[in-house]
């Protein structure tokens, strides 16, 4: 029971960071865009747990755990950005600043993935999986949110 409430805990407080991460952000145009994002975020995580519930059996739980706390740690990282966005300490570099702020979660998530998946006791795979969820989500945001990018 105390495992199911820490990992409720991490994802409800990275879903809280998360959407003042995107609430604050002056690229999105719209809260159908911000709803699409943090939609497409969600998904990413969904999608790995119930993969582990597939297909984890009798490790699912620490692994959901550990990837709970990487989401957390992603989440945390983010929220500089909306502290100085608040206090509009970066406002003429806040486009670049949100792009950094998204890439520091990145690279500290990947750290993570990859250490959860370690510490969880299960196939390298598992963090490749991770990494392919991850660069479909990135896809998503680029066509669908962003249309940065444009079939």
């Amino acid at each position: 029971m105390k495992t199911l409430l820490k990992i409720f805990l991490y994802f409800l407080f990275s879903s809280i960071f998360t959407w003042w991460f995107v609430a604050s952000s002056p690229l999105y145009i719209s809260n159908q865009q911000m709803l699409l994002s943090t939609g497409v975020a969600g998904g990413k995580w969904g999608l790995q747990i119930l993969m582990a519930f597939l297909f984890l059996k009798e490790k699912k739980w620490v692994y959901i755990k550990h990837l709970a706390g990487v989401c957390l740690i992603g989440s945390f990282i983010l929220l500089p950005f909306v502290v100085l966005n608040k206090l509009k300490i970066m406002e003429d570099h806040n486009g670049v600043f949100f792009l950094g702020s998204l890439i520091a979660a990145v690279i500290a998530m990947l750290y993570y993935a990859y250490k959860s998946v370690k510490i969880s006791d299960i196939s390298i795979h598992w963090w490749y999986l991770w990494i392919l969820c991850l660069f479909i989500a990135v896809s998503l945001q680029l066509t669908l949110v962003f249309h940065v990018i444009v079939f």
